[in-house]
């Protein structure tokens, strides 16, 4: 995955285009400038972190309806909509669904780079929580079925003796499988395992590790 975020943006007027191109490059950020939604789609690789500085109403494809499209395959780069006075409501309602943020114009020039650079940190975040998740699931795919019980029990809470009740397992087999199940999760604790078995529940979020 290329290291160097890169702001996308899409607007359908040149200016505006060649304006925003100038002012992130004077502050050395990398920028890719598109007039189209479609033309941003066909160019767009998921695996470039960076963010998105979309235009709420273009021609042809909308900028909510390119948000659907992203948000459609699973894309979650962050999202700044630009929007005039009368697009207000319409740009909350794409928060609403998932826009990271939105700047009503006319807008400063630090207030628009300020929540770039919120906008590129929570992405590099939430790739870095992606990763963490792939590895974690990977981790666990190695545990057996019984090493895969006996690690809900131990980070419920239970000890080897009630873990090996419960099983139908000796207390010396539990403590085998427990070793087991540590070494293959990288955990060099109980609440260390804890840790790694929320990530492996998104609907708990991402907890440090």
């Amino acid at each position: 995955m290329p290291s160097e975020p890169t702001v996308f943006v899409v607007d359908d007027d040149p200016a505006v285009r060649d304006s925003l191109r100038w002012l992130l490059q004077s502050v050395d950020l990398a920028v890719e400038t598109f007039a189209t939604g479609e033309e941003f789609l066909r160019a767009y690789d998921p695996a470039r972190p960076g963010c998105l500085v979309l235009d709420v109403r273009m021609p042809g494809m909308s900028g909510l309806r390119l948000q659907d499209e992203l948000a459609a395959h699973g894309i979650t780069l962050p999202i700044i909509i630009l929007t005039g006075y009368a697009e207000v409501q319409t740009a909350v309602r794409a928060m609403k669904t998932g826009a990271f943020d939105f700047i009503e114009k006319p807008y400063s020039d630090e207030q628009l780079l300020d929540r770039i650079h919120h906008a590129i940190e929570t992405d590099r975040r939430g790739r870095e929580a992606d990763g963490l998740r792939a590895e974690v699931a990977a981790r666990f795919a190695l545990l057996t079925p019984r090493e895969r019980e006996v690690m809900e029990l131990v980070t419920a809470g239970k000890a080897n003796k009630v873990i090996a009740a419960e099983l139908g397992l000796s207390p010396k087999t539990v403590e085998v499988h427990r070793a087991a199940v540590m070494d293959k999760m990288g955990a060099d604790s109980v609440a260390k395992l804890v840790r790694l078995e929320l990530l492996l529940r998104p609907d708990k979020g991402t907890p440090a590790v």
